[in-house]
């Protein structure tokens, strides 16, 4: 059997393994996806640190990698819809049986030479763009635009704030002033990242250890605080300052995975004003992934700013370690087989 190379993580020891492992074959209704460009996210350095457990894994060993593009290499039997060599983009995700399964999660992924998908977890990806930023847009991107598009319902002329101006949070910063938000502002303590979230388009880049922030964001929005906050941090303090600086029936979206406690300090002030809290999750791919690809092909968003390297698969834990020390400020980090 034709063996390749994969990045596996073993679940109950945290270990991160470069392996060869036989090469996936497509069952009926999947495709096989010769691996191009596949992204490093935050969520797969909290996989190997232990703040996140994968909860539907059959085994204890995972391939990772949910930000996967390439071209078919071979289709199982029943798919029409496919043939060998077409560049795709997977989803970061299907539903099985009514239940979220997330790829290089709960099962196999993308940091590897293949990776099988369903024929229906996955679009076509236009010759025009470029495999790498492909690959970014099924979490990165889409992830935030559905925060912003679907969970926050943002308007055009909304205040938006965005916290953690990172990976998602820089490409927020640049939804957000596509589809119209009005201030954005965003709040970040690292000083690259601030300025890196007013070249994407922030009116307004904020260090939430200013005693001046509240008085800056009600200067921005004419008094009025923000419309609608969104939590990229995944930070408890994020939450407690975003929620001080939200207009009425403002709307707070966490979308920074974490497992501790959210609070809010004064609850009663919190109801009075009929503010929100919504939980968000990746998106809705079938919608967000084609809208996305088709706004990048015309040139409404461009993400080539957003890859801020590219490393051989055989140097994921490199690439795990730079995302987790922040060396050279990434966006996202890009692994080629």
């Amino acid at each position: 059997m034709a063996q390749m190379l994969a990045a596996r993580l073993h679940v109950p020891s945290r270990t991160l393994r470069m392996e060869e492992v036989p090469r996936p074959q497509p069952g009926p209704g999947e495709v096989l996806v010769r691996v191009e460009a596949a992204g490093v996210c935050l969520s797969d350095v909290h996989l190997i640190d232990g703040t996140l457990t994968p909860l539907l894994l059959p085994g204890d060993t995972v391939t990772l990698g949910h930000e996967v593009a390439g071209t078919i290499a071979e289709t199982g039997p029943g798919v029409t819809a496919w043939s060998p060599g077409q560049r795709v983009v997977l989803y970061a995700g299907e539903v099985r049986d009514g239940v979220t399964h997330t790829r290089g999660v709960d099962y196999d992924g993308g940091w590897a030479e293949y990776a099988l998908s369903s024929a229906t977890a996955l679009t076509a990806l236009p010759d025009s763009i470029p495999f790498e930023q492909g690959a970014i847009i099924p979490d990165a991107v889409s992830t935030p635009w559905g925060a912003i598009t679907d969970t926050g319902a943002v308007r055009p002329g909304e205040a938006a704030g965005v916290w953690g101006a990172g990976g998602l949070g820089v490409h927020a910063v640049q939804l957000l002033r596509a589809v119209g938000a009005c201030p954005v502002v965003a709040v970040d303590p690292n000083p690259v990242a601030r300025e890196r979230a007013l070249a994407a388009g922030a009116d307004l880049a904020l260090d939430p250890a200013d005693p001046e922030l509240p008085q800056a964001v009600a200067a921005a929005t004419g008094g009025a605080g923000l419309a609608v906050a969104f939590d990229f941090a995944g930070v408890p303090p994020v939450r407690e300052q975003a929620v001080s600086v939200l207009a009425p029936k403002g709307r707070l979206v966490l979308v920074g995975l974490t497992d501790k406690p959210l609070t809010l300090t004064d609850g009663t002030r919190f109801s009075y004003l009929q503010q929100r809290v919504l939980g968000h999750y990746g998106s809705d791919m079938p919608v967000a992934l084609p809208q996305l690809l088709r706004l990048v092909q015309g040139g409404r968003l461009d993400f080539s700013g957003s890859i801020s390297g590219v490393l051989p698969l055989a140097d994921a834990a490199e690439a795990v370690a730079r995302l987790e020390s922040k060396e050279g400020n990434p966006v996202r980090l890009i692994l080629r087989p």
